[in-house]
């Protein structure tokens, strides 16, 4: 079994616990709000926009193991 570190502890305590706005979808991945707006519109990449909503989210663990196969 692999050792527990902080990514497969945050997806066992929460791991469908939504992440809302651009800010805090930024600072889970350590990138700069530009950078994740950028991200968001690529189709490979799980930060959702609603149709007709400005508001931006993403589920935490799908973050989390997007960013886990990119690295």
């Amino acid at each position: 079994m692999p050792p527990l570190d902080r990514w497969r502890v945050d997806a066992m305590l929460e791991p469908e616990r939504k992440i809302w706005g651009l800010n805090q979808i930024a600072e889970v991945l350590g990138v700069s709000v530009n950078t994740a707006r950028t991200w968001a519109q690529l189709p490979n990449v799980p930060i959702y926009k609603p149709s007709g909503s400005g508001s931006y989210f993403a589920f935490r663990s799908e973050l989390l193991a997007w960013l886990r196969r990119k690295t």
